[in-house]
């Protein structure tokens, strides 16, 4: 009987053994060739992350003809992807501002692998979206894109990082891809010029540079006889909207406009704008 006794009190001191064991974290002796080899497979930040080991077309995607291009607007930088980082060995810095900055070379795309999951200032990716991913460009920021083999261009809203491929510059989405043609290809000389919008009433001067094949829109503001009113009253604007101006005659008047800009539902929002804003009769000319 004591001996079955002391064999229930060995086993339930073994248990309490087993049971600090499970309840305990794991060791981080950086010494320790287990933990050596796991820092290193975490150097790839795709590893375990993503459900497809390698990324492909989607299987039934929707038609993206009338996916619009990115509309350039002030944001601020986010608080997440804009910190110095590394991968595979190589240091990235993020520079302070796209600001004046374009580069030529290759792109490639990315679809349904990363599709749905966080970029790297924590939205999730959308291959259905006109974005895109950079190494070193701030978060987010607006670019237009030439594919120099066709002379097709987007604009793409950048909000992920990458490609880590020593001879590309730029990923896009799919949808991107697309509109630039160059899904069959997988990658694409290119050319990328960033559209910098520093303040929120630089976001019209953006609104000008996103241009589309659908002709000019100029908002219509006043007409008078008085030209050099109108020419006064342009520089002013100009400053206030970041837009350029035109005056123009037209049966022995001259009438002051905004723009060009590219596309509509952009003229729609200066419209607003500036119906609120004292020119309430404005309205929208297309050419």
């Amino acid at each position: 009987m004591q001996l079955k006794n002391s064999l229930f009190a060995f086993a339930a001191v073994m248990m309490c053994f087993a049971l600090a064991a499970c309840s305990s974290s794991p060791s981080t002796n950086k010494s320790s060739p287990t933990s050596t080899k796991a820092s290193k497979k975490n150097m790839d930040p795709n590893k375990g992350r993503y459900s497809l080991k390698n990324d492909k077309l989607p299987l039934n995607p929707p038609n993206v003809d009338h996916v619009q291009n990115a509309v350039p607007k002030f944001e601020s930088y986010s608080r997440r992807g804009n910190k110095p980082y590394t991968v595979y060995d190589e240091s990235y810095t993020v520079m302070n501002t796209g600001q004046g900055y374009s580069d030529t070379g290759r792109a490639s795309w990315y679809g349904e692998k990363f599709h749905g999951y966080e970029t790297s200032n924590g939205e999730p990716y959308d291959m259905y979206s006109m974005s895109g991913a950079h190494k070193t460009l701030p978060l987010p920021s607006y670019a237009r894109v030439t594919n120099l083999d066709n002379n097709r261009q987007v604009i793409i809203r950048i909000n992920d990082r990458g490609p880590f491929h020593s001879d590309r510059i730029l990923d896009v989405s799919y949808a991107a891809a697309y509109k630039l043609g160059m899904l069959g290809t997988g990658t694409a000389r290119i050319k990328l010029d960033v559209i910098y919008i520093g303040s929120e009433a630089a976001t019209y001067s953006g609104m000008a540079s996103a241009q589309d094949t659908g002709g000019h829109h100029y908002v219509q503001l006043v007409a008078s006889k008085d030209k050099p009113k109108l020419n006064a009253m342009a520089k002013s604007l100009e400053q206030k909207y970041q837009v350029k101006t035109r005056v123009q005659a037209a049966n022995n008047m001259f009438r002051l406009q905004l723009g060009p800009i590219g596309q509509p539902e952009l003229a729609e929002k200066l419209l607003n704008k500036v119906q609120q804003s004292g020119f309430p009769q404005s309205y929208i000319v297309h050419e």
